[in-house]
């Protein structure tokens, strides 16, 4: 399907203006951050009032997923077909440029634009396991599945990756004019995301940590 997709930053509104040059228009780039990422941020307004809210979410193939509670006003704005703005964003180093103008930050960032759909059925089943299982792998067969009281209260929505845009930032300082020999240290800083020891909760006893948690990598 993506093949039929507009290219990423192809539409009069998803074009990027600021910073050209950090333009990606490769859809396997887009995926391959919306695959690295846990968190989405997912614009909503109400009553004339923007929100901003953070969902765990999932890419399944060419659209999003994500779920919230059916209480929500803001996720049963977004279940109404509101237009909506979802974007994600990956921190990979401090830039340290010889002035505070030219330092920045080292990203891989995604913007989506729509709206959203309602999921139901074997469908709002099957997302719910496709966003464990990106956040969690392994698990689901190892829990508890959902009961139905859990699932109805449960509102899944689906985002498709039609309208979007991607941008790269990587690499050292590109310095202003003259600053090429102001007597400071210059370079870039990796940020790396690490996971850490599992920790036991009071319930576990004997139980080891699971093979497949330790297979977990960021």
């Amino acid at each position: 399907m993506s093949a039929d997709l507009p290219v990423p930053g192809s539409t009069e509104r998803t074009r990027v203006r600021r910073l050209a040059d950090k333009t990606v228009v490769d859809r396997n780039v887009l995926n391959a951050i919306l695959d690295a990422g846990l968190v989405a941020h997912v614009a909503v307004i109400t009553d004339g009032q923007p929100y901003v809210v953070s969902v765990a979410y999932a890419r399944d193939g060419d659209r999003v997923l994500f779920h919230g509670s059916t209480g929500s006003r803001l996720f049963r704005g977004l279940a109404t077909g509101d237009s909506t703005c979802l974007t994600v964003t990956l921190i990979d180093g401090l830039v340290l440029a010889r002035s505070a103008f030219e330092s920045s930050i080292n990203y891989r960032s995604v913007m989506v634009l729509g709206s959203c759909v309602v999921l139901e059925g074997d469908e709002k089943d099957r997302a719910l396991r496709v966003i464990s299982d990106h956040l969690l792998p392994d698990r689901w067969d190892d829990i508890r599945p959902p009961t139905k009281k859990e699932t109805a209260a449960t509102l899944v929505l689906a985002l498709s990756l039609e309208e979007c845009s991607v941008k790269v930032g990587e690499g050292g300082p590109e310095e202003a004019e003259g600053d090429e020999t102001w007597p400071a240290w210059g370079g870039h800083v990796p940020i790396r995301e690490v996971l850490g020891e599992p920790v036991p909760d009071e319930l576990v006893t004997d139980q080891p940590v699971p093979d497949y948690v330790r297979k977990w990598t960021r």
